[in-house]
């Protein structure tokens, strides 16, 4: 039982991690550091290429950088605080710290749904109206696009997240959770009618903001596949839905961990899945990113081989090889 009182600069948060799983406290470690480091490697992989390459100096890839930088930001915001209670058994976490992680954590998460959102809205223009593509997505558009979809994803969880910091904790309360996440938190409160309302008002606010944007992303689809139908050349549809199979599985993950997640929050399960749920969902997706754009995107696959063929083999030696790619 916590020991509920109303100085909020006092309080520590206690991370439980998983409850069952407290003897593989280095197994955990170790798969969550491999996970780590392939997001990191991953992600700087994709950036770097779609810098360097000029040929993908296009609206499409540039929405893709901002979804990697997005990925490694996401994944930093809880990976090494669980690296931490793994090795070092650092359980601890300030109040303020505690917040600003869960600021972070949902104020990404929601910027992740958005720049989905941009990405489609790009492949609907791309194949939908071609002809004036060049023209509605120039660089300008494209930053504008970039950059209403991160501040107004940042900017939704303020006051979620200012109204939760308000509740009464305990000096040192305990949260059975990896990292703080809102509902895993507010849980921990001490009971009473506004830790409910926040619980009620943070589940409503997540819901919005993961089925708004998967409305508009399956919209914006709707008018891709028709006008991939009304295209007489086989070929020619091919080519046009191949554009957006990489972006169709992202979505598809991102929204297939969320519903895990949900269903395992509303359903009578361990503590442990509650927390595996939410963790998958911080993981799987910007560990599947670089994954699909680079085995199922050709551009992004010739361009890391190019780049690679570039680094082993001198220049008068790789243009043979690449004649084979």
């Amino acid at each position: 039982m916590n020991n509920c009182n109303s100085n909020s600069s006092a309080k520590d948060f206690y991370l439980i991690g998983f409850p069952a799983l407290q003897d593989f406290q280095i197994p955990l470690f170790l798969v969550f550091l491999l996970f780590y480091l392939l997001i990191l490697i991953g992600n700087i992989i994709i950036i770097a290429v779609v810098v360097v390459d000029q040929t993908l100096h296009k609206p499409m890839y540039f929405f893709l950088t901002n979804l990697s930088v997005l990925d490694i930001l996401f994944t930093t915001t809880t990976i090494p605080k669980m690296l931490a209670m793994f090795l070092v058994n650092a359980k601890t976490i300030s109040f303020h710290v505690c917040f600003l992680q869960m600021y972070c954590f949902h104020g990404l998460t929601v910027t992740e749904s958005l720049i989905l959102v941009v990405m489609s809205y790009d492949r609907y223009e791309a194949i939908c109206n071609p002809l004036h593509y060049p023209v509605k997505m120039t660089k300008k558009i494209n930053i504008q696009l970039a950059a209403c979809a991160w501040v107004t994803a940042l900017l939704i969880p303020i006051p979620v997240i200012f109204q939760t910091s308000q509740l009464t904790f305990g000096e040192t309360t305990t949260v059975y959770h990896c990292f703080c996440d809102h509902l895993a938190v507010v849980q921990a409160a001490c009971s009473d009618f506004s830790a409910s309302f926040q619980t009620f008002l943070g589940f409503s606010i997540a819901m919005t903001v993961s089925v708004v944007p998967l409305m508009l992303v399956t919209l914006s689809y709707v008018h891709i596949i028709i006008s991939i139908l009304k295209i007489n050349s086989k070929v020619g549809r091919s080519k046009a839905f191949s554009t957006c199979t990489s972006h169709l599985i992202v979505v598809g993950t991102y929204y297939s961990s969320i519903a895990v997640a949900y269903i395992s929050y509303r359903t009578d399960m361990p503590i442990d899945i509650h927390v595996m749920s939410n963790v998958v969902f911080a993981i799987l997706t910007p560990l599947l990113n670089p994954l699909v754009y680079t085995l199922r995107n050709k551009e992004v696959k010739c361009a890391v081989k190019k780049i690679v063929f570039l680094k082993i083999f001198p220049p008068s030696k790789n243009c043979n090889l690449m004649g084979k790619y």
